[in-house]
């Protein structure tokens, strides 16, 4: 896989903070932590640069408590961490950070052989997001099959994480935030042509 993308000059890098690449979830705990729409828009907020607690529960309108319990969970299973802290009276603020850009699932078992549970479904929560800009005209996606053996959809997908990581490495900027979405999954009753007969 390639190393990180090139960040324009000029253009500060994103987020404003050290993390690791990429991180597979290997306990039920991770998975679960992900499992959820607040922790995932907190996760993905933290792409932009670190926060307080105070600062993600004013972007995303909930109690101050609230957030704060959806961040220790993070914070729990190790996806999130404090990246730094500022003294602001007699209080200490800290920033958190995700622990890596981009988390994976554990395909299979987990680390202690247990079985590992579902987060959630990406395109049911993308299909959610973008019915608006649907109804707008504003909705760029296509979808396309194909036949292919297993390790040629398994390289595409590596070239499609790198495209993801590109995506995340992108400078915020503008006022508008897209979502980007994407998947590789197999569908085992979709019409075949017959084998064609050489003779013919």
């Amino acid at each position: 896989m390639s190393s990180n993308p090139p960040v324009p000059e000029g253009d500060p890098a994103v987020p404003d903070y050290d993390l690791a690449e990429v991180i597979e979830l290997t306990t039920p705990a991770q998975v679960r932590a992900i499992g959820d729409p607040l922790r995932t828009t907190i996760l993905g907020l933290l792409h932009e640069r670190a926060a307080t607690v105070t600062e993600l529960a004013a972007a995303v309108r909930r109690p101050k408590g609230t957030v704060a319990h959806h961040v220790n969970v993070l914070a729990e299973a190790g996806l999130l961490r404090v990246v730094r802290t500022r003294r602001v009276r007699a209080l200490e603020e800290r920033y958190y950070g995700r622990t890596a850009r981009m988390f994976y699932v554990g395909v299979g078992e987990s680390a202690d052989g247990g079985t590992m549970p579902l987060d959630f479904n990406d395109f049911e929560v993308a299909a959610k997001e973008s019915a608006a800009a649907f109804q707008a005209h504003r909705l760029w996606a296509f979808i396309r099959h194909a036949r292919i053996p297993e390790e040629h959809a398994t390289a595409f997908w590596h070239r499609i994480k790198e495209l993801v990581q590109e995506f995340d490495h992108l400078p915020r900027s503008g006022e508008t935030t897209y979502g980007f979405a994407v998947g590789l999954y197999p569908i085992t009753d979709y019409p075949a042509l017959p084998v064609r007969d050489e003779g013919s």
